[in-house]
């Protein structure tokens, strides 16, 4: 089983919607996932609009990708660059740190995704 970045077994990030590569409500990755989606986020309208600015438009549904759109709220295995994006620009949302795939921290600090993590 795939470890998050806490070093234990990795949690579903989220099945409705249904989000993950491979739409298994996980944030794994493996060969064809050059966006390397593993960072489970719960969405804000701030980073939705974010985003949509940088051509990634998350919140219109696309129903030939069985998409629904994603709404405030709703939480999604984002691209790990993406999320690193939004952090740079200060509109990074909260992340679930058991739900976040180890391979993360290749491309960012666990001190960030901490900084960042939801609170119950």
């Amino acid at each position: 089983m795939p470890t998050n970045v806490l070093g234990t077994e990795l949690k579903p990030c989220c099945f409705a919607p249904q989000t993950g590569f491979y739409r298994d409500g996980y944030c794994r990755t493996g060969p064809g996932d050059h966006g390397l989606h593993v960072v489970c986020a719960q969405m804000t309208r701030e980073f939705l609009e974010f985003t949509r600015s940088r051509g990634n438009d998350l919140s219109t549904p696309a129903p030939q990708y069985d998409f629904p759109g994603l709404n405030p709220g709703d939480r999604w295995c984002l691209c790990v660059t993406r999320w690193a994006e939004a952090l740079a620009a200060g509109c990074a949302p909260p992340v679930i740190l058991e739900a976040t795939h180890a391979s993360a921290l290749e491309y960012v600090d666990l001190e960030d995704l901490k900084a960042h993590a939801l609170r119950d």
